[in-house]
């Protein structure tokens, strides 16, 4: 059974499946998430809990062994199996299949691992743990969605704050749900539960927006010109190196002048996009990139990534930064000219 996460409290309050698969990339949600199976279980005595890593090397057989194994005093227990990825392999997923053919009495299983893409929900293991027990994919919380993931656990600590103070909170912690559950928490210590003004939130909450060059190469193609500065910026203050930055942002512009030729040969950008494996859930953003430039447009871009590399390597003259920033904000909708670049430091690098 799949669930989504606003679902789990309501399904734990009915008790617990003997198998639970939680994936995600934010470590906030899936580590919320595996505490409220944790919690459920102490309530419904088991009060074991055994924990395997499942990383480069690991023994599948151990997974077996310890279903097989019986606690000394018969407790029930938790079996907990760390995946780094929900790609358990030939033999990891045999072992797999054939637990959920066969759960272990007495036992919850509980599989924490990363990002639950298509082909993790389609492979063969999934769907057996799917049948038995519950499958939880927690997908990042968008800057969209932001606002309303902080009002809402805002509520639940007992603090009644205005969109302004919510906004601001968000604009402070974006993309990093830890740092924002850790300013509430702090809130909350220092004025109590009941109403937080948005001078109280300014006063109380440091900038801790942490950016990285996905969410950039995610700005630019949203159009959104003013995020994509203000992202590209924090990259260069945080010391992330130029060419990471371009790599980023070279392969959406390769893939989008593909996909874009594509189109301009009469496929539809559906279509295309499924050629180029776009995710479901990027496929509104990178249609949108598509709908906004031609593939002369891309072709362009493709060329000033080129050039920017080079600049990068010292091998054509130009700053670094600025490059980058003419190249994002024309991925962004902008005119393709020389744009004013960041401040700059007298460094071709940074």
């Amino acid at each position: 059974m799949r669930i989504k996460s606003e679902q789990l409290s309501s399904h734990l309050r009915q008790g617990l499946a003997p198998i639970y698969v939680i994936g995600g990339e934010d470590p906030l949600l899936v580590g919320e998430a595996a505490d409220a199976v944790r919690a459920q279980a102490r309530t419904e005595g088991y009060s074991s809990r055994e924990v395997l890593e499942g990383g480069k090397g690991f023994e599948w057989s151990s997974l077996q062994q310890a279903a097989d194994s019986l606690s000394l005093f018969a407790e029930r227990r938790i079996l907990e199996l760390r995946l780094p990825e929900a790609k358990p392999g030939t033999a990891g997923a045999k072992v797999l299949e054939a637990y959920a053919a066969q759960p272990a009495v007495d036992t919850v299983l509980m599989i924490i691992t990363g990002r639950l893409d298509k082909a993790a929900l389609n492979s063969k293991w999934l769907k057996a743990m799917d049948r038995v027990g519950v499958v939880l994919a927690l997908w990042p919380i968008s800057p969209q969605q932001l606002p309303g993931w902080i009002m809402r656990r805002m509520r639940n600590r007992g603090l009644e704050v205005d969109q302004e103070a919510v906004a601001l909170l968000a604009d402070r912690v974006e993309g990093n749900l830890l740092a924002a559950s850790q300013e509430i928490e702090r809130l909350r210590l220092l004025h109590g539960t009941g109403r937080i003004d948005t001078q109280t939130v300014a006063e109380s909450v440091a900038d801790s927006a942490r950016f990285d060059v996905y969410k950039l190469a995610d700005a630019a193609l949203s159009g959104d010109a003013k995020r994509s500065y203000r992202v590209l910026n924090a990259l260069r203050s945080e010391g992330v190196e130029p060419i990471l930055v371009l790599w980023a942002l070279a392969r959406e512009v390769r893939a989008l002048a593909g996909m874009a030729y594509d189109v301009e040969q009469g496929r539809s950008p559906e279509s295309a996009m499924a050629a180029y494996r776009v995710w479901d859930n990027r496929k509104r953003l990178v249609g949108g990139a598509l709908r906004r430039a031609d593939v002369h447009r891309w072709r362009r871009l493709l060329a000033h990534c080129a050039r920017t590399d080079r600049v990068i390597k010292g091998m054509a003259e130009g700053a670094a930064w600025d490059e980058l920033l003419t190249l994002v904000l024309a991925m962004a909708g902008a005119p393709e000219a020389v744009t004013p670049g960041l401040a700059s430091t007298g460094s071709k690098q940074r």
